[in-house]
């Protein structure tokens, strides 16, 4: 059909004359206004939408200075991890008809200003920003874009306005309590990303909770890894150079847990055989590997679920419990972690 013949949206000045009112009439009763008389309203309502009327959102947000839309900026749109939050976000956002607007920073501050200030300028309500490189530097970026920022698992240290996060002590004293009561000694570490905080939590629960059985990971027992599985895979090269040789092995998440274990094995040693393994986040992906992953998991789409939650409370100017909500994680067991192999339980000295 010519682009001519095809029917154009109906506007407020067709159901105007159709229902032989005014213009301002008409949008009073569609926005369902008091100042129209009730048997009036149902007839403007009816007529359009009998006429197959559709609100247009842009002269909705002219009217309520709302565009009913979330920027959200992620560090992956890949990550398993990620991609459960999101989900949750989005989930909770359509349930309260606003809609997600995506951008993926790939893990750099800069870029991830950039998307932030972008998203402003697309005149989003709102930006929630995932596992955050620059934090704190929220609170003054706040007062100048004047839209609310929720941070989800931020990275950095210091003060935000608004946040949801897993208690990472708490995850990381899970393990040490879990290895320590295995008989696990000689226990090391793959850290995340530089600069992580959570990585750095992550450890320090993890040594808290070992020190209560006079145990601790020795520092050349912490080795660099990424959150991504070449991470893992770099990480146990170096660990499997160390005397004595650790029996078992946290790590900064599934991820990296995945690449440890492809490592491990191509070392020709077996897994929980020779190296017990724990990761962190609970991805789909833990459950499918070859042996099961132990691991800590994260309530990832509900981390997604409360920052939308969040959002929404700070827009309708609601009471919110707290600014700052702490989600208290657990620890799944699997079959990647076993007692230490007889004779290999030397103890790590404090």
């Amino acid at each position: 059909m010519p682009s001519s013949a095809r029917s154009k949206p109906v506007s407020i000045k067709d159901i105007a004359r159709t229902a032989g009112v005014s213009h301002s009439t008409v949008s009073r009763a569609l926005a369902d206004s008091s100042l129209v008389a009730d048997q009036t309203k149902q007839r403007i309502q009816r007529i359009a939408r009998e006429m197959g009327y559709t609100p247009s959102a842009i002269a909705r947000g002219l009217v309520t200075r709302r565009t009913a839309t979330v920027g959200l900026v992620v560090t992956a749109i890949d990550d398993p991890f990620i991609a459960e939050v999101t989900r949750g976000i989005e989930e909770t956002a359509l349930d309260n008809d606003y809609s997600v607007i995506l951008c993926a920073c790939q893990a750099e501050p800069d870029r991830e200003l950039a998307c932030v200030r972008m998203l402003r300028e697309k005149r989003v309500d709102a930006i929630i920003v995932t596992s955050s490189r620059v934090g704190s530097f929220y609170v003054p970026l706040l007062k100048r874009l004047g839209v609310p920022i929720v941070l989800i698992n931020s990275q950095h240290e210091g003060p935000y306005v608004y946040s949801v996060r897993t208690d990472n002590l708490a995850g990381g004293a899970l393990v040490g309590e879990h290895l320590a009561a295995l008989g696990h000694r000689c226990i090391a570490y793959i850290s995340g990303p530089p600069n992580a905080h959570s990585s750095v939590e992550r450890l320090e629960g993890c040594r808290a909770a070992l020190r209560e059985h006079g145990l601790d990971v020795l520092h050349d027992r912490v080795v660099p890894g990424d959150g991504r599985t070449g991470g893992g895979r770099a990480g146990i090269a170096l660990l499997l150079h160390c005397v004595p040789r650790p029996t078992a092995v946290f790590c900064y998440n599934d991820l990296t847990a995945i690449g440890a274990l492809r490592a491990i094995k191509e070392a020709g040693l077996q897994v929980p055989g020779d190296v017990s393994l724990v990761g962190y986040d609970d991805i789909h992906f833990s459950t499918f590997v070859d042996p099961p992953l132990t691991t800590v998991a994260q309530a990832k789409h509900t981390l997604g679920q409360r920052a939308m939650d969040l959002t929404l409370s700070i827009l309708d100017e609601r009471e919110s419990e707290t600014s700052d909500i702490v989600l208290t994680p657990h620890l799944v067991e699997r079959a990647s972690c076993a007692p230490p192999p007889p004779g290999q339980g030397a103890q790590n000295a404090r």
